[in-house]
């Protein structure tokens, strides 16, 4: 059987780096797996994945693509190299920095140089596999459907639908995953940014009061039930060869806000909830405008490809113990 070539995109971010150690784990695995990075190579991940090619490339220049073009993917002319799929992750994901800055944010988040560079193959069949965002809903109710009209209320979110609107214009094998927020166990390489689940554990570990919005609800997503969609998105496209064009909620099954998800930490932790005080999203000023409620409907994707997400609770508990046991 020919081995299949994954590409991972933003493959030093935490998605990624979870999509990398998923793709190792595969029993005889049938795939190649390359991924890209931004700024610098972190040694622990080259170390972890030293069968995997990593590749410099600047997403807003599209500098760098074609160096995996001649490396890495299935053999579409006599010198070029085409992925079977590709799997976006990379982003400007941080709304206030999308605020400060539009220009960037739609030039990292909207694919355009990845189109560009996957449009120059002979055959324009790779599956790509993007990340969006639960940001791109209005928040004005509860459950959103992926038919449901898209209205951001910030840069970020304006930035994402773009970039939907961009790849289904332009290109016809696609999954586009409306993720809510990732949380999980640390990434062999740590990430930078603060984890919601850790961040929650470090202060009420502390004996810290702090403030939760008890107004702003979403349905966040065990790290692992996303790596289990992207895999069986990819499975499917290489067993069926069937094109698709999916738009999918990706979320967990619980509606929660800050406070209760601090709430959930505690119980398992045995914190006293005395430190958890309830505050109005309002009465904060961020920077950024915030939706209030952009919980999401995923009978979709639970349906499509039969899988059985994670309770929220179950997904604190298996979080905190991998960070025990790290």
């Amino acid at each position: 059987m020919t081995r299949k070539r994954i590409l991972v995109v933003g493959g030093t971010g935490y998605l990624g780096q979870h999509l990398l150690q998923a793709f190792s784990e595969v029993p005889d695995s049938p795939y190649d797996v390359a991924f890209t990075y931004r700024f610098s190579l972190p040694r622990a991940l080259r170390d972890a994945f030293p069968r995997s090619l990593a590749f410099l490339v600047d997403l807003q220049s599209g500098a760098g693509l074609d160096a995996v073009s001649q490396a890495f993917g299935q053999r579409s002319t006599m010198s070029e190299w085409q992925p079977d799929v590709v799997v976006n992750c990379a982003a400007l994901s941080v709304p206030r920095a999308c605020e400060a800055d539009p220009a960037a944010a739609m030039s990292i988040n909207v694919p355009s140089t990845l189109l560009e560079w996957l449009s120059t193959f002979k055959e324009a069949n790779t599956l790509l596999i993007h990340l969006s965002t639960d940001q791109v809903y209005e928040g004005v109710k509860s459950f959103y459907k992926e038919e449901d009209e898209t209205i951001p209320v910030n840069v970020y979110g304006n930035s994402k639908v773009a970039a939907e609107q961009f790849i289904s214009m332009n290109w016809s094998n696609f999954a586009i995953l409306r993720s809510s927020i990732i949380f999980g166990p640390q990434t062999i390489s740590p990430v930078p940014k603060s984890l919601p689940i850790q961040w929650i554990d470090s202060v009420l570990s502390r004996g810290d009061k702090a403030e939760f919005f008890h107004d702003e609800f979403r349905c966040p997503v065990y790290v692992k039930d996303v790596v289990t969609i992207i895999q069986a998105l990819t499975s499917r496209w290489i067993s069926d060869g069937e094109r698709m064009q999916l738009l999918l909620n990706v979320g967990g099954p619980d509606r929660v806000s800050r406070a209760q998800m601090a709430e959930t930490v505690a119980h398992i932790r045995g914190y006293s909830t005395s430190l958890i005080t309830l505050v109005s999203a309002s009465s904060v000023d961020r920077g950024v405008r915030s939706p209030a409620d952009i919980s999401m409907d995923i009978t979709r994707v639970v349906q499509t490809l039969r899988i059985s997400p994670t309770p929220f609770k179950e997904g604190v508990r298996l979080t905190l113990e991998a960070e025990g046991s790290a």
